[in-house]
């Protein structure tokens, strides 16, 4: 049975109260949506602060949850920040790492986000890594070189693998739609896609490719423009912001995901 990806990237948006409102809506309502011979993997991203209630109110209704941010180290003096350890008690099963928002505000480098997809790697987190070019690299004709030099330093060019059960899934988000409710067009989209499974074969076996990567579409998608992105079979979920903040968009965009 194929996966598609449902990921929710709430940001900063709501507050924890919200979130748990937020959860317990769609997880009432979830269940409604007919399954299919598509299995799809939903996953909640709160705040740090509500990741505790969303989990308890997630975990019945069979929704994943995941993490906007993690640190590389399990322990230490590193004020502000979340270990691997933390994120596995408060039932997270994924992380978000290297999304440009945090590559532009709080200088999120490469090497980073490399270390902290080991660290996750290696506490069995499901890595969701954020790959994307900006208007001038797209302009200047540097998209793919962008998006091979990022998601080789992510990978360690192969060092980091995923074992057992693991996903590593790479989103790719082209950093100048982000928010502005203009996604780029599906078969652009999916020559990105292409470029990036390449890669990945290139890095590990068939069999860890095909069973362990994933490879989701994020970018100002919506109920409109999901079923286009969808037919691309090389495009396999996706990674949505302003429209999970609705249960009834959300649910919408989980019964698209499914057909």
């Amino acid at each position: 049975m194929p996966t598609r990806y449902l990921i929710a990237n709430w940001k900063m948006q709501l507050t924890d109260s919200e979130s748990l409102k937020l959860t317990e809506q769609i997880s009432r309502l979830l269940p409604a949506v007919p399954t299919t011979d598509i299995r799809v993997e939903t996953v909640l991203c709160p705040t740090q602060t509500a990741l505790d209630v969303v989990s308890g109110a997630a975990r019945d209704a069979g929704i994943s949850v995941g993490a906007q941010n993690v640190f590389w180290e399990d322990k230490g003096a590193y004020t502000g920040e979340i270990s691997p350890l933390n994120l596995k008690d408060l039932g997270c099963d994924y992380c978000i790492v290297g999304h440009s928002e945090r590559r532009t505000f709080l200088n999120e480098s490469d090497e980073m986000v490399q270390r902290k997809v080991a660290a996750l790697l290696r506490h069995n987190i499901n890595p969701i890594i954020c790959v994307g070019e900006t208007r001038a690299e797209r302009e200047a004709g540097k998209r793919d070189a962008v998006i091979i030099k990022q998601v080789q330093a992510a990978l360690a060019e192969g060092g980091s693998r995923p074992t057992g059960n693991q996903h590593i899934i790479i989103a790719y988000e082209p950093v100048w739609v982000i928010g502005t409710g203009q996604a780029v067009s599906p078969t652009d989209a999916a020559a990105v896609h292409h470029i990036i499974r390449d890669m990945l074969r290139e890095m590990y076996s068939v069999d860890e490719v095909e069973k362990n990567c994933f490879v989701i579409y994020g970018g100002s998608v919506n109920v409109t423009n999901l079923s286009a992105f969808l037919q691309e079979d090389v495009i396999e979920g996706a990674l949505v912001g302003g429209a999970s903040l609705q249960a009834d968009e959300f649910i919408r965009l989980a019964e698209l995901m499914s057909t």
